[in-house]
């Protein structure tokens, strides 16, 4: 497949809702485990059929993780001829609909329920946390198509990581590494694709978070420690203030996010998000700021080994198979998928494709 990452600008990923919530007193970022929070997100479908068979794939929280989240039941209504709910081989859970060669507006509406919470690994002692299965362990080293381990990929991850003496530090000199050396790209279409060895290899290390987090991820199993990107969808404010690392409105179309994780023996699956990092220094008020300004000190400092519950995870799959579908497969699930005959619909432009994302917190 032919992922070109610089193909036409213009969707930002984790954009805020055009309602923005005014801005609070920057509280110190420091996300620590609390109550549950538990949310329902609504994915909305509307196309106009040609009469031509169309299908859409739309993926729901698949993520269960003791600690921090906790996915819930996921139901539809909708004019398809068929509709169901299916899972691949990952654990990747989406709603797949099928048109039959009909005319008129294809409607969908998919409502999910999941539970969140704010995480953090404590790293300045030994942890307790059971190893990863020899399985897990060559599935979260292995290369993908975008994210290859030898190479170039693998000759920085070295270089990196030289003289590092245990597996917290290789990890956090490559978080270091990449938020000292990337920058968040404002006009690099939806988050990015995460094409690692070519932003190497091309030396422009800009985009997104599927970029830049794909990036330590990348650079993490090259060295041969298990990664994973984690793909999902931002839902609530950032209760720490800042306007970037939240949903401004119950309109979270366009507030996809990518996180990262990182696998560390003695302390289990370790949250990083160097990219969010660089979201801080480009787009928090007064958007001046730089690495040596407190508020990014602070999530810099919080953004390895935590990270805040306002965010949903939709799954942590890497070259996904989508039943039906006229590719062989895409990057990742993070955004709705459709199409209309043979033609593939732009999933970065939602109002064109059409469909709408809300989410809101709810009780229980």
């Amino acid at each position: 497949m032919d992922f070109n990452r610089r193909k036409a600008m213009g969707l930002a990923c984790g954009a805020l809702g055009a309602t923005a919530l005014p801005r609070i007193a920057m509280a110190n970022f420091a996300p620590r485990p609390a109550d549950w929070r538990n949310f329902e997100i609504q994915t909305r479908v509307n196309m106009l059929l040609n009469g031509a068979t169309a299908q859409a794939w739309i993926p729901v929280p698949s993520v269960t993780e003791g600690d921090w989240m906790r996915a819930g039941d996921t139901t539809w209504t909708g004019n398809a001829d068929h509709i169901s709910l299916k899972t691949d081989d990952n654990g990747t859970l989406f709603v797949h609909a099928i048109w039959l060669e009909t005319k008129g507006e294809a409607t969908l509406d998919v409502t999910s329920s999941a539970s969140a919470r704010n995480r953090r690994v404590n790293l300045n002692g030994p942890g307790l946390d059971k190893p990863l299965s020899a399985e897990e362990r060559m599935r979260f080293t292995a290369p993908t198509d975008l994210i290859p381990t030898d190479g170039i990929v693998r000759d920085t991850a070295v270089s990196i990581v030289k003289g590092a003496t245990s597996d917290v530090e290789k990890a956090r000199r490559i978080y270091d590494w990449v938020v000292d050396s990337t920058e968040r790209n404002p006009e690099t279409r939806g988050c990015g694709l995460g094409d690692i060895a070519s932003m190497l290899t091309m030396g422009d290390l800009t985009g997104k978070c599927a970029d830049l987090n794909s990036l330590y991820v990348g650079l993490a199993r090259a060295v041969e420690l298990p990664a994973r990107d984690v793909y999902g969808l931002r839902v609530a404010p950032s209760a720490f203030g800042y306007k970037s690392l939240g949903a401004g409105s119950p309109d979270v179309t366009k507030a996809q996010h990518c996180r990262a994780d990182v696998f560390l023996d003695g302390f289990g699956w370790t949250p990083v998000d160097p990219a969010d990092v660089r979201k801080v220094v480009l787009e928090e008020p007064p958007k001046t700021l730089t690495l040596q300004d407190a508020e990014v000190e602070d999530v810099r400092r919080a953004l390895f080994g935590a990270w805040e519950g306002n965010w949903i995870a939709y799954n942590f799959t890497h070259d996904v198979v989508l039943p039906g579908a006229p590719r062989s497969r895409i990057p990742f699930l993070m955004y709705p998928q459709a199409t209309i005959g043979d033609t593939w619909l732009d999933e970065l432009d939602p109002e064109n494709f059409a469909y709408s994302i809300s989410a809101r917190e709810t009780s229980g």
